[in-house]
C-alpha cells in the first residue's frame, strides 16, 4: 500500500514540457489537450485517483466501529441524515412488528411507504414467512426511497423455537451450564438470523431468574453467572454481525407481576442496575427499558410512571451515570404496563429513549413528536442525536452502503 502511494505522488510531481513552456500537471492540466503524451499520463492520473477514492469512499465498516471516533463514518451518517427532512428522521425511531402477533402486513406496508419505520420487528413466524417479509420490505423502501430497517427478533434461547420456527433447536438459557456452551448457542442463533437477513436481536435477558415472567429465560440467580454468560453471548451475537440487546433496564428479575399486563414497581433499591455494568464495560451495543416503575427510591421515584418513560431511569440513570451511549429502545409499547399512559411514545423518548417498540398508533406519535420538535430546541437536538445513532449502526450493519 505504500509503495502504491508513493508511485501516486511521484506521477502526481511529474512535470513535463512543451517547446518552451513548463507545464505543472497539478496547476495545469486543463492547458495541455494537444499532446498525446500528456494526455495519456492525465488519464492515469485520473484512473490512479479514482481508485484512491473510491477506495475510501466505500470503505466498509462493522458493528466494531460504531463506539470509535472514526471520522469517515462520521461524515457518512451525517451525510445521510441531511438528505431526511425532519418528518423521515422522526420515522427511524418507529418499530412496528409483522408476524402472527404483529400488526397487518398492509398496515406496515404504508408506514413503510410514508417513510414511518426504522425496524421492523419479526414476531411469532417462520424462517420462511420472515425471509419473505424481509424481502418483501427491502424492495418497498428501496422503491420508495426510503432508508433500509433493522430487523429484529426475540431470539432468546429459551424464546426462538416459538418465535422462530424452522430455526435450529438450542437448549432454554437457563439449560445454558458453560461459557463453550453460551458461544455455541449464540452462534447457532445469529446464524440462523443472518440467514433471514434479521441484524438485531432482543437477547441477552440479564435479569435474575425469581420472576416469573423471566424464570427459564434468564441464565440464573447468581449475579456473577448472569453477567459473565451474558457478555458471552453478547460478545459472539454482535461478532457475527447483529446488534445484541441486554433487558429488561432497570431489572425484571425481582419485581412482583408481568409488565405485559400492568405496571409493576421495584421497591426501594434497584439491585438488577449493577448488572449492566460490566455489560455496558463490554460494550453492548443496544439496552431494552422496561415497563417497571420505581417507588420508595429517594433518587430514582419515577412517580407512578413506568421507566420507558422516565428520564430519571433513562437519561439521568442508564445514560449519565452508567454512561451507556448506544441504542436505547423500548420494551412492546403496546404492553400493559405502559399503554394506558398519554402520549407514552412522546414521552418515552422525551425521557431518552433513542426507538419506540410496536407503537399502538404509529402516526401519532410521528406527529407527537415532531410537534414538540417544533417547539423545543432542545428537544429537538436530543431526537437529532438519537437518528444519528440509528443511523450510524445502519451503516455499521452494512445496511446503509
Amino acid at each position: 500500500m505504500t509503495s502504491y502511494f508513493l508511485f501516486v505522488r511521484e506521477i502526481l510531481c511529474l512535470k513535463f514540457y512543451r517547446k518552451d513552456l513548463k507545464i505543472d500537471i497539478m496547476d495545469s492540466l486543463f492547458l495541455i489537450k494537444t499532446c498525446p503524451k500528456i494526455l495519456i499520463m492525465k488519464y492515469l492520473i485520473v484512473l490512479l485517483l479514482s481508485t484512491y477514492c473510491s477506495t475510501f469512499l466505500t470503505q466498509s465498516f462493522t458493528l466494531k466501529d460504531f463506539y470509535s471516533d472514526n471520522a469517515e463514518l462520521r461524515v457518512k451518517a451525517e451525510s445521510v441524515f441531511n438528505q431526511l427532512n425532519d418528518t423521515l428522521r422522526v420515522g427511524q425511531v418507529i418499530v412496528p412488528s409483522l408476524g402472527k402477533h404483529g400488526k397487518p402486513t398492509e398496515h406496515v406496508v404504508e408506514l413503510a411507504k410514508k417513510g414511518y419505520l426504522g425496524g421492523i420487528l419479526l414476531l411469532n413466524g417462520t424462517v420462511t414467512s420472515f425471509t419473505n417479509y424481509r424481502k418483501q420490505f427491502d424492495s418497498i423502501c428501496k422503491a420508495n426511497a426510503i432508508l433500509p430497517p433493522i430487523y429484529s427478533a426475540d431470539a432468546e434461547p429459551t424464546l426462538i423455537r416459538y418465535k422462530i420456527k424452522e430455526s435450529t433447536p438450542v437448549p432454554k438459557t437457563n439449560q445454558i451450564k458453560t461459557l463453550e456452551k453460551v458461544e455455541e448457542v449464540a452462534n447457532t442463533i445469529s446464524a440462523d438470523l443472518k440467514k433471514i437477513g434479521i441484524t438485531q436481536n432482543f437477547a441477552p435477558v440479564i435479569d435474575a431468574s425469581p420472576n416469573k415472567t423471566v424464570s427459564n429465560r434468564s441464565f440464573g440467580l447468581n449475579r456473577d453467572t448472569v453477567t459473565l454468560f451474558s457478555n458471552q453471548f453478547i460478545k459472539t451475537t454482535q461478532e457475527n454481525g447483529i446488534l445484541a440487546t441486554a433487558k429488561h433496564f432497570p431489572g425484571h428479575g425481582y419485581v412482583v407481576g408481568d409488565t405485559h399486563k400492568k405496571l409493576v414497581y421495584i421497591d426501594g433499591e434497584m439491585k438488577e442496575v449493577e448488572n449492566y455494568k460490566p455489560i455496558i464495560a463490554n460494550n453492548v451495543l443496544s439496552i431494552m427499558v422496561a415497563h417497571i416503575a420505581v417507588k420508595n427510591n429517594e433518587k430514582y421515584n419515577t412517580n407512578d410512571l413506568p421507566s420507558t418513560c422516565s428520564r430519571k431511569i433513562v437519561t439521568d440513570l442508564l445514560k449519565t451515570e452508567l454512561g451507556f451511549k448506544g441504542l436505547v429502545i423500548t420494551d412492546a409499547m403496546n404492553m400493559g404496563g405502559v399503554s394506558s399512559i398519554e402520549n407514552s411514545g412522546l414521552k418515552a423518548t422525551m425521557a431518552g429513549c433513542d426507538m419506540l417498540l410496536m407503537p399502538v398508533e404509529e402516526e401519532k406519535d410521528v406527529f407527537a413528536i415532531l410537534a414538540e420538535m417544533s417547539k423545543n430546541e432542545a428537544y429537538r437536538q436530543q431526537m437529532y442525536q438519537s437518528v444519528m445513532k440509528i443511523i450510524r449502526f445502519k451503516i455499521c450493519l452494512g445496511l446503509i452502503k
